[in-house]
């Protein structure tokens, strides 16, 4: 049986829809509400956090600076006499000794001169020698009144002039011979040569272009700086008291090279207020080049007995620096500290702090005081 269009049995729907509707209502109700319970409930979980021990040990006093490392003496080599470069006796680039050739400059012209001023010589000596012996021979007639005393102060003028000359001579020669010397240039300190920068060939001049530059590697000095304050503690020490320094170029990874502390500047930089310092490095290795730049730490000494804490824990505020401690009770509080210095990945605590207090290394972002955490020691999985 049909029914008809517009009667009460069409129009109203079925039972079953309205249940549905009802249902899908108070589920809608029941998830809002539990959004809402479920921020109390976030609310009251403790906090997942690591956290790390205060340590009291020994650890050294150091400054960290950033150096340039310099040859320990450097040379450019310059002729000091004029002429062709015939020969070069070295590779560019090459370790050289002290006293081994570099270059020769044509000698001809110079063995030229010395060999006029050896004659030279030879004659105004002959000439002294004549002249010394008329004057001694006119000498023996004027005590007899034979010659005139005019006549024998003439001739021992002349003797005496003469021997003026051939002194001279003397002088001109030991010039020539060391300017025939400086024809074979020689490396005046051991170390690496540089770039060739006159090459065979070439006329060079005295005491124009260097020719090369030799830098002394090893050793080598490293340049650096440190603030004024730590002048006194760098001072106290004696004489015979040297004071270690470690350098690293490259990565962080790189074996430290150890010197020591050579060389602290007579004044402070009034525009900076440090200081300049030098130390000095074996560099068997040659991994300080000349040129580079460093890292360089400076030991001053050890100070015992200081509280240490992993630098991740500090923290920094509007007050300034500080630390989240746990309690007893899995609580945090905010603990104001005053970090003396980093020591590695470690800060030096100078107050705030004791041995044994527990902080907090990582999670901080979501701490506020008396909030409850989980605190994991570090290195453990979560």
């Amino acid at each position: 049986m049909m029914t008809p269009l517009g009667s009460p049995a069409a129009s109203s729907p079925p039972a079953s829809s309205s249940c549905a509707s009802a249902r899908l209502a108070w589920g809608l109700l029941a998830l809002l509400l539990a959004g809402c319970g479920g921020d109390v409930a976030h609310e009251s979980l403790p906090v997942p956090v690591t956290v790390g021990t205060a340590e009291s040990r020994t650890v050294p006093v150091q400054v960290q600076a950033v150096g340039h490392v310099e040859a320990a003496s450097t040379v450019s080599v310059h002729a000091l006499v004029g002429g062709e470069l015939q020969k070069i006796g070295f590779t560019e680039g090459a370790d050289v000794q002290q006293g081994d050739l570099l270059f020769t400059i044509d000698p001809r012209p110079y063995q030229a001169a010395v060999a006029r001023a050896q004659a030279a010589l030879d004659r105004d000596r002959a000439l002294a020698t004549q002249a010394r012996g008329e004057a001694t021979r006119t000498q023996a007639l004027a005590d007899r009144q034979f010659v005139s005393q005019e006549e024998l102060a003439r001739l021992q003028a002349t003797a005496s002039a003469q021997e003026a000359a051939a002194a001279a001579d003397e002088a001109a020669l030991r010039s020539a011979r060391l300017d025939l010397e400086h024809c074979t240039i020689r490396a005046a300190i051991g170390g690496r040569t540089g770039a060739l920068l006159v090459h065979a060939g070439n006329l060079v001049k005295a005491n124009d272009t260097a020719l090369v530059v030799i830098n002394q590697v090893q050793p080598v000095q490293v340049d650096f700086t440190v603030p004024e304050q730590y002048l006194p503690a760098i001072q106290a020490r004696g004489p015979q008291e040297t004071l270690a320094v470690s350098s690293t170029v490259g990565r962080e990874s790189e074996e430290l090279r150890t010197g020591v502390l050579s060389f602290v500047d007579n004044t402070v930089d009034a525009s900076t207020g440090t200081i300049a310092l030098k130390a000095s490095f074996d560099n068997a290795d040659l991994a300080l080049w000349p040129g580079r730049f460093t890292r360089v730490v400076l030991t001053l000494g050890q100070q015992e007995g200081a509280v240490v804490v992993p630098s991740q824990a500090i923290q920094e505020g509007q007050d300034g620096t500080y630390v989240y401690t746990v309690s007893a009770d899995d609580t945090v509080q905010m603990t104001p500290v005053v970090v003396e210095r980093t020591a590695g990945s470690d800060s030096v605590v100078g107050s705030g702090l004791q041995a044994g207090d527990t902080v907090v290394i990582d999670g901080q972002l979501l701490l506020r005081p008396g909030a409850k955490v989980a605190p994991r020691p570090a290195g453990e999985p979560s």
